[in-house]
């Protein structure tokens, strides 16, 4: 046979613990493998016969949440802790203030329902509904700032085509005026009787 070669192995599986073992081996493997491994009735892992029940006081063993004390498998124990449990700790989404998961819903009913002042609108809106309130505020004002911007021509033209008004004369002014008009009367009356009394009188006229 030529040295560098390998000869052919046959395969053969282990009874014991379903592993693939070369045909020339399997006796003395088995004898080792059934006298020291056993395989564990939950992960059907091959341990250690001496280790069997440390394996699953490690791994299986149901244990106790330090928050809640409730009993669960130990693979489950941090999801439990972290999204389960209602003694883990929470935070208000209103006031930021953290406390256990059970007593959250009872805490934001009553917190939820606290007022602030809106700094658009002046008005006082409840902590639940602050987020669709400015919303909706945010809108309104945008909405106001586009039409206050906006003249329509109509209206243009009709501010350009205003005047001033004329401001009305003072009282006195007017008074003024009939006075100066009853004096310029009374002038023109007594020039017109004394040209005739003239011409009633002047004795070349009888002639």
């Amino acid at each position: 046979m030529d040295m560098g070669t390998v000869p052919d192995q046959t395969i053969s599986t282990c009874t014991h613990c379903d592993r693939a073992i070369p045909s020339a081996n399997i006796e003395l493997h088995y004898a080792h493998c059934s006298r020291n491994l056993e395989r564990c009735k939950i992960c059907y892992e091959m341990v250690p016969k001496l280790r069997a029940e440390e394996h699953y006081l490690n791994t299986h063993a149901p244990v106790s949440c330090s928050l809640c004390s409730e009993t669960m498998e130990r693979d489950i124990l941090d999801i439990h802790r972290g999204e389960n449990c209602i003694r883990r700790m929470v935070t208000c989404e209103f006031c930021e203030f953290p406390l256990p998961a059970i007593d959250l819903a009872e805490h934001q009913e009553v917190c939820g329902n606290r007022t602030e002042l809106c700094h658009l609108c002046n008005k006082y809106v409840r902590l639940r509904e602050r987020y669709n309130h400015e919303d909706s505020c945010n809108r309104i004002q945008d909405n106001s700032a586009g039409s206050s911007r906006y003249v329509r021509p109509a209206e243009r033209d009709d501010g350009a085509q205003r005047r001033p008004r004329p401001r009305p004369r003072p009282q006195n002014d007017l008074s003024k005026r009939r006075l100066l008009f009853t004096i310029a009367i009374t002038g023109i009356a007594v020039m017109l009787g004394s040209i005739f009394f003239q011409r009633k009188t002047d004795p070349s006229s009888v002639q």
